[in-house]
């Protein structure tokens, strides 16, 4: 695949049974867990630190996620790092970030240098979750900048496993009739 590509001389490593979609490129420093999907148009670019991804994530349609560097404005910089059962929106940009598990990154979302989304979040539709800010476990965070709106309710909270299941199974079906 020419839209996965090595970035001085470190390629990305495909989890099993990953879907990129051929419009989508994924460039250096980049691992990604069991049953992932990259899809439409989507840029996921390690080239200045690593991202990471945990089982299952699914990354839609126009995303961009990116990382910050080191320098000595920021000596560690920041990579990006999602674990499992994520879904990350259309249009959504992660920068060097840290995402927990079970989290809904909601459309045209931003989150920025060093902030952190812990397990259980929805980040709704249109967020600016501004550098360094920590969004606790189980809220809904709406605005920009985000702020805590309301716990989630007990359906939300099964949404995370079942959204991520159905990227899944959409993704085999891409699998499928691609030969893969």
């Amino acid at each position: 695949m020419t839209n996965v590509r090595s970035h001085k001389g470190i390629t990305p490593e495909l989890g099993e049974r990953n879907w990129v979609d051929p419009s989508s490129v994924v460039i250096g420093d980049v691992q990604t867990g069991a049953d992932c999907s990259i899809w439409p148009m989507t840029v996921v670019r390690g080239d200045m630190h690593k991202i990471r991804f945990g089982d299952r994530c699914n990354i839609q349609d126009g995303s961009v996620l990116h990382i910050t560097h080191a320098s000595s404005y920021n000596p560690d910089g920041y990579p990006l790092i999602l674990g499992d059962d994520v879904t990350v929106g259309h249009k959504a940009m992660l920068h060097g970030c840290t995402i927990g598990s079970r989290v809904l990154v909601g459309m045209d979302s931003t989150i920025m240098d060093g902030a952190v989304v812990e397990d259980d979040v929805i980040v709704g539709a249109g967020c600016l979750v501004p550098p360094g800010k920590r969004l606790e476990s189980g809220y809904l965070y709406v605005g920009a900048p985000a702020k805590q709106a309301r716990p989630l309710t007990d359906k939300e909270r099964t949404f995370f496993t079942y959204t991520a299941a159905n990227y899944v199974k959409l993704k085999d079906e891409y699998l499928a009739e691609s030969g893969s």
